[in-house]
């Protein structure tokens, strides 16, 4: 059994890490013909796991369920970044707990962010002991032999320190369309609210040469598009000395003519004068960027830990409207940070009046237990808070409305990936800048990049409809 520990994490950097080969040849007959049900908790790089996860489920034959009583396993992928986030997990459990008394034979197994953290752990060992399995983070892989060896006794195997990177890692992708690319795992930077170095490690950069190779078979296979995908993307290689730089790598993924290229999420610090060259000179690298602002006021991100300041900031975002001057940016903002002030507060409005952001993600704080910003005073009531992010909703909402009726009466390049979940006789997708279009045209235009004249305008979307030829 292996516990994690965050006090290791800032002791970790002189591991070596290895890159070896996934071990993809552990079978088994016995879960042949059953079912599994998988329910996937918060960002991107979670829903990609769970991809992986999928895939080691159904090569053992299992077959995926979207109902939580017909399952035999139970997977639940978790997510550690808000306090919400656990509770909805623990409820979740405790539907789990219904479910094996009916059903000895049910097995549950508890992945993800939530699994790295200390006091989880504890609190499944003592509160919920009909959890079978807990693995986290840094050994998904072991999730097939952990299911071969269960014996209805709690098995816990979570990692605390990161360990490797596998390579030939299988993935059962949600779509055929699109596709998530990992080139990295953890994160360096230590912000002082963020758990994620904690519950993901440190960074680890994928071989270039490795990620060329996962495109071009994605390429082949006819994907339309792919996410270069980690938790500070940006900061590609700078852990590996004899590693490209991250703009050099997206050019690299450019040269692979996939018709389209997005990549998330970009930290400020780490966003180069090559970056911006690079994404303003090929066309197949999609024209946004979501770039991580969090607060407009230099004392609250000095707190933060962020590294730059809003001056700083806002001369990046200048630099890259000047060079690409169509590019959308959004941004993620967090409302309420220990002994944030009105002052403080009117200087994140600030910053979004002057860059008219074409959309954010805004939160109240939540501490996270084991962060530096979980001891830091807090002054402030939620009501407060709530308040503050009614204001800032409000401000953003209104710019992103403005930003959206920029395209009225426009005709945008829409990647088509499904049927609209709003109205099932249209289609949707997304255009170059990341605009979601709900557009009238048949189903054969899914999977196509297609001409779409835009009819309507929300905060949040876009109607159009197919372009006559």
């Amino acid at each position: 059994m292996h516990k994690p520990n965050m006090r290791e994490a800032r002791n970790r950097h002189k591991q070596e890490v290895l890159y070896l080969d996934c071990d993809n040849s552990i079978k088994t007959d016995k879960f042949v013909g059953k079912k599994y049900f998988l329910k996937t908790y918060g960002c991107q790089m979670n829903v990609h796991d769970s991809e992986q996860i999928r895939a080691y489920l159904e090569s053992f034959g299992l077959i995926e369920t979207e109902v939580l009583e017909e399952a035999n396993v139970i997977v639940l992928n978790t997510c550690a970044i808000r306090e919400n986030a656990h509770d909805k997990v623990f409820g979740y459990l405790g539907r789990c707990k219904h479910l094996k008394k009916a059903k000895k034979d049910v097995i549950v197994a508890l992945g993800g962010c939530m699994s790295q953290e200390e006091n989880v752990v504890k609190l499944v060992e003592e509160k919920y002991p009909y959890v079978d399995i807990v693995f986290g983070t840094h050994n998904i892989h072991d999730l097939p032999r952990l299911l071969i060896e269960n014996t209805g006794k709690q098995n816990i195997e979570v990692y605390s320190v990161e360990g490797n990177v596998y390579e030939n890692t299988p993935y059962k992708r949600d779509s055929k369309i699109t596709a998530w690319v990992n080139i990295m795992y953890g994160c360096d930077k230590f912000c002082t609210y963020c758990i994620v170095p904690y519950t993901r490690g440190k960074q680890r950069s994928r071989r270039s040469s490795e990620i060329i190779k996962e495109v071009k078979s994605l390429v082949e296979e006819g994907y339309q598009e792919v996410t270069l995908l980690g938790q500070n993307v940006n900061a590609y290689g700078k852990d590996l000395p004899d590693e490209m730089s991250f703009a050099k790598l997206l050019e690299q993924v450019s040269l692979t003519n996939i018709p389209r290229i997005r990549f998330v999420t970009s930290h400020p610090w780490d966003f180069t004068d090559e970056m911006i060259d690079v994404i303003a000179k090929y066309s197949n690298i999609m024209p946004y960027i979501h770039l991580p602002i969090q607060s407009g006021s230099n004392r609250i991100l000095k707190l933060m830990g962020r590294r730059y300041t809003k001056e700083k900031y806002q001369e990046l975002f200048n630099k890259i409207k000047s060079k690409i001057p169509n590019a959308t940016i959004t941004t993620d903002i967090i409302v309420g940070f220990p002994d944030e002030t009105e002052e403080d507060f009117n200087e994140t409005l600030d910053i979004v009046n002057y860059c008219k952001f074409d959309g954010a993600y805004t939160f109240i704080y939540s501490p996270r237990e084991g962060t530096p910003a979980a001891t830091m005073p807090d002054n402030t009531s939620l009501e407060e808070k709530e308040n503050r992010l009614q204001r800032l909703n409000k401000l953003v909402n209104n710019y992103s409305l403005k930003s959206n009726q920029k395209y009225y009466h426009q005709t945008v390049k829409v990647l088509v990936t499904g049927v609209s979940e709003k109205d099932s006789s249209k289609v949707v997708g997304y255009s170059e800048e990341m605009k979601l279009v709900n557009i009238e045209a048949p189903l054969n235009t899914i999977g196509k990049i297609i001409d779409v004249y835009i009819t309507d305008c929300k905060s949040f979307s876009l109607d159009g409809k197919i372009k006559e030829q």
